[in-house]
């Protein structure tokens, strides 16, 4: 029901936006965000937006931007200034149930999840 989109290979500095399509209805009320998982490391929290408010995993802060047509049912992850070590395979996810926004990092609180889409940041 998620698809993603946009990754490839970029130089660090460079920018990248990738997309997830979701199909079906997806309430604005429920949170959607990206994770991303780097080889030998498990996967991490990357950003997620609910009804107009983001949060940004430390690490992406200042960087990543997360936006969302609710009319399209998309959410988008554009990122900039990116570094070899935002190189991952980055998913999509999507809540089926609201939780508490405190729990909204985690990835157990997604019910939805893309296929996944290769970032490489490399010179």
């Amino acid at each position: 029901q998620l698809q993603a989109s946009g990754g490839g290979l970029v130089q660090p500095g460079g920018s990248l936006g990738l997309s997830c399509a979701a199909s079906g209805q997806f309430s604005r009320n429920y949170a959607m965000g990206w994770f991303r998982q780097a080889p030998g490391k498990e996967r991490e929290f990357v950003a997620t937006t609910r009804a107009g408010d983001t949060l940004y995993a430390d690490s992406v802060k200042g960087r990543f931007t997360i936006s969302r047509d609710n009319a399209k049912n998309t959410v988008y992850l554009q990122m900039n200034s990116l570094k070899p070590e935002d190189t991952a395979v980055y998913y999509c996810a999507a809540e089926a149930r609201r939780h508490i926004w405190g729990v909204v990092a985690q990835a157990k609180s997604y019910d939805y999840w893309g296929q996944g889409t290769q970032v490489t940041v490399s010179s």
